[in-house]
């Protein structure tokens, strides 16, 4: 059985995988030890651990029985053609959903969209071979963003209601903020589809179920897709 844990920058998430995903778990990145230790409780199976990380931390997973412990980075090894020009610089997040794309919509060309913190864009090709793609701010960063660069605009969240002319200052901010983020996904997979025939669209990260709802273009909403691409890896990166 494989452990794959996903760090974000508040969050993370825990999941355990014999040979399709069996459980997830959501959680603040702080209590990472005590939720390792719980899977490994009701799970005592599990041999492989991999970990993708967005943030500088020191990580030592030394007082673990796990067979194999793998860090995802630049030197992992991958299972598509990676164009981009500057490789250390890539997200291990990032390596993680394209290596899921590559390993499911093999002979495809996809475009991944994370919306998670920030909201990042990768695009993969029918021939295997990943160019990059765009990175922008997140639906909770826009609305922080605007509330502290600005002396009178109040601190803001999402609501599941519908706004496009917003009355208030509050629900102007939310119509901003929502519709320019829907607007912006739209627009992206406009261009990559007037460009690559047949494009698979796939939308992932914390926010996707939420944006999913409001999206008028035919995409998969997967929230689990990173962790599958770090099972994925462990194929690649560990003797089983």
């Amino acid at each position: 059985m494989n452990l794959t844990l996903d760090i974000g920058n508040t969050h993370a998430k825990l999941a355990v995988f014999d040979d399709k995903l069996i459980m997830v778990k959501n959680f603040k990145a702080k209590f990472i030890d005590d939720n390792i230790n719980d899977f490994l409780k009701l799970y005592p199976s599990i041999r492989n651990l991999i970990v993708c990380s967005v943030i500088n931390r020191d990580l030592n997973f030394d007082n673990y029985n796990f067979k194999n412990v793998h860090f995802v980075s630049e030197s992992t090894k991958i299972p598509f053609t990676n164009l981009y020009n500057t490789k250390t610089t890539l997200g291990n997040d990032r390596i993680a959903l394209v290596s899921r794309a590559s390993f499911k919509y093999s002979n495809k060309n996809v475009l991944i969209i994370d919306a998670g913190s920030c909201i990042t864009y990768d695009f993969i090709n029918e021939s295997n071979q990943y160019f990059g793609g765009a990175i922008s701010p997140g639906v909770n960063m826009r609305f922080k963003s605007l509330n502290e660069f600005t002396s009178n605009l109040p601190l803001t969240k999402p609501i599941n209601k519908a706004i496009i002319s917003g009355s208030n200052t509050q629900d102007s901010i939310i119509s901003g903020v929502i519709n320019g983020v829907i607007f912006e996904i739209e627009g992206f997979i406009d261009q990559y589809s007037s460009k690559y025939n047949n494009l698979t669209v796939i939308l992932t990260g914390g926010d996707s179920d939420f944006l999913s709802k409001r999206l008028k273009i035919s995409i998969f909403a997967n929230q689990n897709f990173l962790l599958e691409g770090l099972n994925d890896l462990v194929k690649l990166n560990i003797s089983t």
